[in-house]
């Protein structure tokens, strides 16, 4: 079972469990991001839905994105406006990237944990972290 094939029965499999829809827009969206060796944009999946439903429109990808994004299928790269699939399997409250400048490639980090010294402040702030994301820009191995 390849990698696409794999990540595609996760997400069917959840839909199933928890009791959401798997629409064809989802499921075609889910493909997209997966299938994608860069980040792509909700346009550039809306174009791609083209190829698979009839004229679809921009609410359509972003409901799409909306879902995958919230249940911990796809990730947004803030900084890039764009998406890339998740391959932590859905466990973890908090997502790191390295994104290369030069070749637009990004790399997940596997951190679940806040850094113990970001935890240190934000508890002496009494501040209760739910949720982070942490993005790093530079330059990969192949580029440099």
């Amino acid at each position: 079972m390849s990698k696409i094939e794999k990540t595609l029965s996760t997400l069917k499999a959840y839909c199933e469990t928890h009791d959401h829809r798997l629409t064809d827009p989802r499921l075609f969206a889910f493909e997209i991001v997966v299938s994608a060796k860069k980040p792509v944009t909700a346009y550039e999946v809306l174009e791609r839905l083209g190829e698979k439903l009839s004229a679809p429109k921009p609410p359509t990808a972003y409901r799409a994105l909306d879902f995958l994004s919230a249940h911990g299928f796809i990730h947004r790269i803030e900084s890039l406006n764009a998406y890339v699939a998740c391959h932590e399997n859905h466990q973890h409250h908090g997502s790191q990237f390295m994104i290369c400048d030069s070749c637009g490639n990004v790399e997940e980090a596997h951190l679940c944990s806040v850094p113990a010294g970001l935890q240190k402040q934000a508890e002496e702030k009494r501040f209760t972290v739910t949720h982070w994301n942490v993005e790093l820009h530079g330059v990969c191995k192949k580029c440099a």
